[in-house]
């Protein structure tokens, strides 16, 4: 049954309509093929109890023709999202043991359409990382190989993307607070969607940089994500930052007819020292984009060379102000303490044992930029620069822009180990195209394209207007299109 593990979630939807499978086959098809992947870390916690459970209730819907779109797609879920008693430490072993007693908003609207959930996935800690080494739970295994070099997934929604891109699941749940579903997506040769903030309820994800963290699926194909998305979005009165609009058909925009668009073409993007094979990929999409009939604008983006420094200030500064309720008080890890220990030694002492080097750096950043002194000099100046960003996008889409092409990541997937944490700067860097969208508060997508001389997947992305996903969606299902990407990792794990 492992190749019904392979199927897209739009081929599983018909099939399951038309009485061809069953959920639950499709289930124990794709708990067999997670059981079997224990070498890419991609799962660290597996539910099949619950997803039989759930499947056998998707059945028992379409056979009496109640079948939402993701009713019986069985799909992996971030272990970002608080799911209710199920284990979601967000990575990190301060959340040790942490069951929640609620859902979050994202995977009960996806429970409500039907979908099924195999168990929760790996992710760099709190979210914090582009490469997945940042884990309580150990690194997580990008399946594309070259020779015997183990490479990142990606992150932090890298246990999502390897899962997806090695056929363990449908589809799956990400997060994205500065390229965390577009970047893994790029490197692992699968579809990742960040929607406009405010599209998807963050209520229940637990929260990294709360004016800059959006959930979003993360498919195999632009079809299977706009299905998804469609399920996972809609205003929440539990989320302040929710947005109280319709929720479009997505699949229904689809139609791939993308003539007289307008797409821009930034001239920031074009970085120092980027890879031959991606300014090469970069054109052959603009190419692509021409042939399908649309327009191709070179525009600039003048504040983008600020983007990485301002959000490096930023979300930091938002995760030590999130972080700080970890303290073993309430809930996961508590230090052991030594007689004459008084509360400022176990806060001390928890925390140390409980957050990662990667989160505690942040942290640091993060506590260092709104301490008294320092307030105005980076963390307020940061707030305006992403304040010009934004107004460089809204001046382009103003001047008629509907969506902007750039390359998805500066590189293809690099080896676990090879980016040193002696330099955390340089891991930052992979952020480059991404953080710009996040500040701006736009709809991102990244869709493979192609593969480098190494054979590994190669991503474009493409950024959209507000609100406008599903203009954004037809945009990458034209690209898609053109660019007829069907590759797959050959199968090691």
């Amino acid at each position: 049954m492992s190749e019904l593990s392979e199927l897209t979630i739009a081929a599983a939807r018909d099939a399951l309509r038309k009485g061809e499978v069953t959920s639950v086959d499709l289930t124990e098809a794709c708990l067999a093929a997670a059981e079997g992947a224990g070498a890419l870390n991609a799962f660290v916690r597996h539910t099949p109890e619950m997803a039989v459970e759930q499947a056998r209730a998707a059945d028992a819907r379409i056979q009496a023709g109640e079948a939402p779109a993701m009713c019986g797609i069985p799909l992996g879920i971030k272990d970002l999202f608080c799911t209710k008693g199920v284990a979601s430490q967000a990575a990190s072993r301060i959340l040790d043991g942490f069951a929640p007693e609620y859902e979050s908003t994202v995977t009960q609207k996806l429970f409500d359409a039907g979908a099924v959930m195999l168990g929760k996935l790996n992710m760099d800690e709190f979210a914090m990382g582009s490469s997945n080494e940042h884990s309580v739970y150990g690194e997580a295994v990008n399946p594309w190989k070259v020779d015997d070099r183990r490479l990142t997934p990606g992150g932090s929604s890298g246990g999502s993307a390897a899962a997806v891109a090695a056929d363990l699941c449908l589809g799956a749940t990400g997060t994205d607070t500065g390229g965390s579903i577009r970047q893994p997506a790029a490197f692992t040769g699968i579809t990742g969607v960040k929607p406009t903030y405010g599209r998807c309820s963050r209520w229940g994800i637990v929260a990294f940089a709360s004016s800059l963290d959006q959930a979003g699926p993360m498919t195999k194909s632009v079809r299977d994500a706009a299905i998804m998305l469609g399920a996972m979005c809609g205003h929440d009165p539990k989320d302040s930052t929710s947005a109280d609009l319709p929720v479009p058909d997505f699949e229904a925009m689809l139609t791939g007819d993308i003539a007289g668009k307008v797409i821009g073409i930034p001239s920031e993007y074009r970085v120092a020292g980027m890879p031959a094979e991606i300014e090469t990929l970069w054109a052959d999409g603009i190419e692509m984009l021409k042939a399908a009939g649309a327009e191709v604008r070179d525009i600039s983006l003048p504040h983008t060379k600020y983007a990485l420094p301002a959000y490096y200030v930023i979300a930091p500064a938002e995760a030590s102000s999130n972080l700080a309720r970890y303290d073993g008080v309430r809930y996961g890890h508590r230090a052991q303490l030594e007689q004459g220990d008084g509360i400022v030694e176990m806060y001390e002492k928890t925390r140390a044992e409980g957050f990662g080097a990667e989160v505690k750096r942040r942290v640091m950043v993060g506590t260092y930029v709104l301490s008294a002194g320092f307030y105005d000099a980076y963390y307020n100046h940061a707030r305006k620069v992403r304040t010009l960003i934004k107004r460089d996008f809204e001046a382009v889409f103003e001047a008629g822009v509907d969506a902007i092409l750039t390359p998805a990541t500066p590189s293809s997937a690099f080896g676990l180990g090879e980016v040193s944490d002696e330099d955390p700067v340089q891991m930052y860097l992979n952020d480059v195209f991404t953080v710009p969208v996040n500040l701006a508060g736009l709809p991102g997508v990244s869709v493979p394209a192609g593969l480098d001389k190494q054979g590994l997947p190669l991503g474009l992305q493409l950024i959209g207007r507000p609100w406008e996903e599903g203009d954004l969606l037809n945009t990458a299902y034209a690209l898609e299109s053109a660019a007829g990407f069907v590759e797959k990792p050959g199968k090691w794990w």
